[in-house]
């Protein structure tokens, strides 16, 4: 059922609003924009080279992007009319896209950090484990959370709003959920930095120690690296 209301204390609300949607349809027109002026780049160095797992997580992480830029503008957009079901279906896909891109990402995240660690057995089974927690907890939490969430249109002086009404422990959950991706991201932060300190050491000991062909390998996967923290 759709409210309406033109109560001027609603003003403040509105404003928030505007003001959040600006920055997220900012930000969403960004991604679409570059994903358009480097598709011509991606044609050419993606789609016409040979495919393996690494091709299909980055085409399927960059689409997915530009789906969940969509989606965010169409949201948040306080002209544009929905109804509770189509709100709801439209945070439902946001919020599994907020599941499904970190678990592609920590997929590319431990194939990169198993190169850098010398294809480490150890390390490879530590990353596993650790990545299965974060995301199997994701993929359960993230029902149970959608299943106590509700969504409500209302018109507040010609403005179209969704709200969002949590009950429960869906505050909690999300939170729990959102401790431990960022214990994920410190992990692999940590293990980035302490591989490349250790090599930089070697390095200065040693600098005709590796080849020139690995030394470049390393500083790619370092300088991708620090764009993905950076991001």
């Amino acid at each position: 059922m759709t409210l309406a209301s033109n109560d001027p204390n609603w003003w403040h609300v509105i404003n928030a609003n505007r003001a959040g949607s600006y920055f997220i349809v900012a930000a969403s027109v960004g991604v679409i924009h570059d994903s358009v002026l480097t598709f011509a780049q991606e044609v050419e160095l993606v789609w016409r080279q040979r495919w393996s797992l690494m091709t299909v997580l980055y085409l399927s992480l960059r689409y997915i992007g530009i789906i969940y830029a969509v989606i965010s503008i169409l949201i948040c957009l306080p002209t544009f009319p929905t109804t509770d079901t189509v709100s709801y279906i439209m945070y439902f896909a946001l919020s599994w896209i907020s599941v499904v891109v970190p678990a592609m990402l920590g997929v590319i995240m431990i194939a990169r950090l198993h190169a850098m660690y010398q294809r480490s057995r150890n390390v490879l089974i530590f990353l596993v484990i650790i990545f299965l927690v974060v995301n199997i907890s994701g993929a359960v939490i993230t029902p149970m959370f959608l299943r106590h969430i509700s969504l409500e249109e209302v018109i507040l002086s010609g403005t179209y709003q969704c709200t969002v009404e949590l009950e429960g422990d869906d505050v909690l959950l999300a939170a729990m959920y959102l401790m431990l991706l960022t214990i994920w991201e410190i992990l692999v932060l940590c293990l980035t930095v302490w591989i490349a300190v250790k090599h930089f050491r070697e390095l200065r000991r040693l600098s005709a120690g590796r080849s020139p062909i690995i030394r470049d390998c390393f500083a790619v996967l370092m300088k991708s690296h620090i764009v993905y923290f950076v991001r």
